[in-house]
């Protein structure tokens, strides 16, 4: 991989955009996607780079302030010493901060994007992956009604997205997913609990065998996956690890464990999309099902997702749906949008695929700093 000669430029953003409508986890209500946003510049090459982490510190300990600490006042030091280096190379300076992957990320991202756009090649090329159509997939939150939930469903089914995902949390799970299936009794269909069960829910956790469902995504704690490996031995359903996978060991500890028989993988908060490819090479050759989570990401980060689908070993319907699913404007100038068959395309374009469009970034802003 070629070497970067050295950052011209860093700048900052927070933007704020108002999601269609209200996003319902077992932790959070989100009515706004407030994305931390990184764009560098290298001989006159722009990348840019979408932080995955959120206002608060409900999904993990990461923040937008946290994560702007860590990148303005340590990554971009390190980045701002280094000379004609790899990204590899930047990544291994990074190791001496423990922890915050997200915020190690989206530099990484970025620099991907220069990376690629140097090239003149796509993303995925440059990672390693083969083009092809992405398998679609929906999020649907916590509604307010069972007739709200289904008739979103129905709106998917529509739109033939390939996998429906439903956020439930206790008390608003098994009579849900019940009334779900007897209407639905074909969909591929998951349940994603966010942590909100203890084993002492097992026989809860139990009842979700009735269900045929494609999995559970982590129904204990987000740190947890020792008693995951307990839980998983007595479901059928397969457990599928979201916040507990943060790193490959993580990745090689469930597996030896027997914690889980998929793992949601998504690129920021594992550190980045070459520490994404370590552990889907991992899960694939030791026969783990593996797909792309999603942060309601704008079309910077959804671009990343769309180009990590394109390894091997994504053979699940990831998190990937269209853009007008959650923003009726984006910040970028190709919306993704389902194909006739329910797939998306990954775009062709050098780096990313897309282009940021500044007008829209202004708009939406509600920080902005110059870093160098």
């Amino acid at each position: 991989m070629k070497k970067i000669r050295k950052i011209d430029s860093v700048e900052m953003y927070i933007i704020r955009i108002p999601l269609v409508s209200t996003f319902e986890t077992s932790f959070s209500v989100q009515t706004h996607r407030e994305a931390l946003l990184l764009k560098i510049v290298c001989d006159d090459v722009c990348g840019w780079g979408e932080c995955v982490t959120s206002p608060d510190p409900y999904y993990c300990y990461e923040t937008n302030s946290t994560a702007s600490h860590i990148i303005k006042d340590f990554l971009i030091h390190i980045l701002a010493a280094m000379n004609n280096f790899t990204i590899e190379e930047v990544l291994q300076n990074f190791e001496q901060i423990r922890g915050h992957h997200m915020a190690k990320a989206v530099v990484e991202n970025a620099l991907l994007d220069i990376m690629a756009q140097t090239y003149g090649i796509p993303l995925f090329e440059l990672i390693g992956g083969t083009f092809k159509k992405v398998m679609s997939g929906i999020s649907i939150g916590i509604q307010k009604s069972i007739d709200d939930l289904l008739e979103s469903i129905q709106k998917a089914c529509d739109k033939k997205y390939h996998r429906i995902k439903l956020k439930i949390k206790k008390g608003k799970d098994i009579e849900i997913l019940k009334k779900v299936r007897s209407a639905f009794p074909n969909i591929k269909l998951m349940a994603d609990a966010n942590s909100d069960y203890t084993l002492e829910d097992k026989h809860t956790l139990k009842r979700l065998d009735e269900f045929n469902l494609m999995m559970i995504e982590q129904p204990l704690n987000y740190n947890d996956i020792y008693f995951h490996a307990l839980l998983q031995k007595q479901l059928r359903t397969p457990i599928c690890l979201d916040e507990s996978i943060k790193n490959l060991n993580d990745t090689k500890t469930a597996a030896e464990l027997g914690s889980c028989k998929i793992i949601n993988i998504k690129q920021g908060r594992v550190g980045g999309m070459i520490k994404a490819k370590e552990i889907q090479a991992y899960c694939l050759k030791n026969a783990i099902k593996t797909w792309s989570g999603g942060m309601l990401e704008t079309g910077i980060g959804r671009a990343f997702n769309l180009h990590l689908q394109t390894l091997p070993g994504f053979v699940l319907p990831g998190d990937t749906s269209e853009t007008s699913r959650y923003f009726i404007e984006d910040i970028v100038d190709k919306p993704v949008i389902l194909q006739s068959d329910g797939s998306i395309e990954v775009p062709k374009g050098a780096g990313i695929g897309v282009n940021v469009l500044p007008e829209r970034i202004e708009r939406f802003k509600v920080f902005h700093q110059i870093i160098i």
